[in-house]
């Protein structure tokens, strides 16, 4: 009965295309992102046969990914109060809170569509995106959420995200109030069309430090979060609920994976 039901689901791809000229944050360079065709198909081999096959570079953080909770710390301590030593951050990655203790995440999503409730193809850039502005979102659309659930904001940042001279990278971001509420709901993990979740390069006035919603999701309360998310088809079908479907990586001590999560509803 379960194949039957999603052989009539409709799909929801939220991962962008991976190449060298997508966005990324500067924290990330080197080695950002690259594809290497090292092995081709060429005549004159001894069989019929032919193969072919590269070599892909990138940074953990390239393109849509999630955050693993070791990727932020606050006063040297990661989720939990673990303080950060040579025991947990080794050369060859961490021993604990790492993208590979994440579990598959197969679980109720929600999308709080920020840009529609707007009236905007975008939320402007460099701007923090206040709390009353999403929870109007979420009560205008019927959004509602609560343990284990992942929450999707749309901001209409991914709407430029195949322009290269475009400001995507300062997309707007949540402010820090936001991802407070979430996390006293204890949802599962967050994302958004955007670089960061916050907003890149500046402090809330608020906060005494950058990244906010980082500090407050990822070590104050163990809560993941996916970037550079693909919501625009999404947005434009009208989908608020859907089941989501999230898997990282195993890579062994890494901060952080590239995904390919899908909305099926």
């Amino acid at each position: 009965m379960i194949a039957g039901e999603l052989r009539k689901a409709r799909v929801f791809d939220l991962e962008h295309v991976r190449s060298p000229h997508n966005h990324l944050h500067p924290g990330h360079v080197p080695p950002g992102y690259g594809y290497l065709l090292h092995r081709r198909h060429e005549p004159g081999q001894p069989e019929r046969r032919t193969s072919a096959s590269g070599v892909l570079v990138t940074s953990e953080h390239a393109g849509t990914h999630i955050d693993a909770l070791c990727h932020q710390a606050e006063d040297l301590k990661l989720f939990g109060d673990r303080a950060v030593d040579v025991s947990l951050q080794t050369p060859f990655g961490f021993t604990s809170h790492a993208v590979d203790s994440i579990a598959p995440m197969v679980t109720r999503g929600v999308l709080i569509d920020v840009a529609r409730h707007l009236g905007v193809d975008r939320v402007p850039p460099r701007t923090w995106i206040d709390l009353v502005v999403v929870q109007a979102a979420a009560e205008a659309q019927g959004v509602t959420f609560g343990t284990g659930d992942v929450v999707l904001v749309r901001t209409g940042n991914g709407s430029v995200w195949e322009d290269r001279n475009s400001d995507y990278l300062f997309g707007a971001g949540m402010a820090p109030e936001v991802s407070e509420w979430m996390a006293a709901s204890g949802v599962l993990a967050v994302g958004a069309d955007n670089m960061a979740w916050d907003l890149v390069g500046q402090t809330h006035p608020r906060f005494d430090s950058s990244l906010p919603g980082h500090v407050i999701l990822l070590v104050r309360n163990g809560i993941h979060i996916l970037e550079n998310l693909a919501l625009e088809e999404l947005g434009a079908a009208g989908v608020h609920e859907f089941g989501f479907v999230c898997l990282p990586l195993k890579i062994r001590g890494a901060t952080g994976s590239p995904v390919r999560p899908i909305a099926i509803a």
